[in-house]
């Protein structure tokens, strides 16, 4: 499977955002904390080049606790600043004014050793749509400044953003890269609501979702569904069918005949994953990113 999605909102994100880079002091690249790896747009490199840059893992309650740390063990060993926040609850969002600051301390020791007095940081937030760019700058704002959506494309165009005195933030519509090569990484964007629901089939990528869920969180799956069937074997297709279909029973999908409408189970499965019902789940680990 390759998806191609380059919508030309996005292609004027990628310029506008090249535009104001010289304005910039510090980039802030916000991930999913989940999928760490698929949410980390391969463009942003080339677009951001060697600016200072804090990575935020975001939606980290919804994570595995144990998956996030090893997660920012491995970016601090590429040499950026890490932390994991989530945006929703404020869970360590006043960390971000304060690490960004600390990437730009020298710069701002040597203008006070000049008697030049700093003014705020100017930081740009950057990440694919749906991740949490605009809930996480209402935090830092104080108030409900920037639109939010819980789907992608809801930041349209580029606006400045005060973050109390000492930060100002301009917010970006969410990038994604032109196509996803790698049929995980497409999956995974769109189990998380990273990608319009209308351009896949919705089938698919809940049966994939189903998949993942069964063989890292079998008993999350299973409680949460109330399941009585043994754990199946992923590699096996009809097998993860029928845990669907148990699912469709005991929710009550079901068509004349008693047949399950695995449209509807789909849908269960998609929205009770994107809210969090499974409990703490990561789908990525820093080093088995393909398993």
């Amino acid at each position: 499977m390759t998806i191609q999605w380059f919508p030309g909102h996005m292609t004027r994100a990628k310029r506008q955002i090249q535009d104001k880079l010289k304005l910039i002091d510090v980039t802030i690249e916000l991930l999913d904390a989940r999928i760490p790896m698929s949410s980390r747009n391969p463009i942003v490199d080339e677009i951001l080049g060697s600016k200072p840059r804090l990575i935020v893992l975001n939606k980290s309650d919804l994570a595995d606790a144990k998956v996030t740390e090893q997660w920012i063990t491995y970016f601090k060993g590429e040499g950026h600043e890490c932390i994991a926040v989530d945006s929703s609850t404020g869970t360590r969002v006043n960390e971000v004014p304060v690490k960004a600051r600390e990437l730009l301390q020298e710069k701002i020791d040597r203008q006070i050793a000049k008697g030049i007095n700093p003014r705020a940081v100017r930081g740009l937030i950057v990440g694919i749509p749906n991740v949490g760019k605009s809930t996480l700058i209402n935090r830092l704002a104080g108030r409900n400044i920037a639109l939010t959506g819980d789907r992608p494309g809801v930041t349209k165009g580029q606006q400045w953003i005060k973050a109390g005195k000492d930060m100002e933030l301009l917010d970006t519509p969410g990038i994604l890269w032109p196509k996803f090569e790698d049929e995980l990484v497409g999956y995974r964007l769109a189990m998380t609501g990273a990608i319009r629901e209308q351009v896949l089939n919705i089938e698919d990528i809940a049966f994939f979702a189903l998949k993942e869920l069964v063989d890292r969180y079998w008993e999350n799956v299973k409680e949460r569904f109330d399941i009585t069937m043994e754990q199946p074997d992923t590699n096996e297709s009809d097998e993860i069918v029928k845990v669907m279909e148990e699912i469709g029973r005991k929710r009550g999908c079901l068509q004349s005949g008693a047949r399950v409408d695995l449209e509807k189970v789909s849908g269960i499965i998609l929205r009770e994953l994107r809210a969090g019902k499974f409990g703490h789940i990561s789908l990525e680990a820093p080093w088995k990113q393909n398993s």
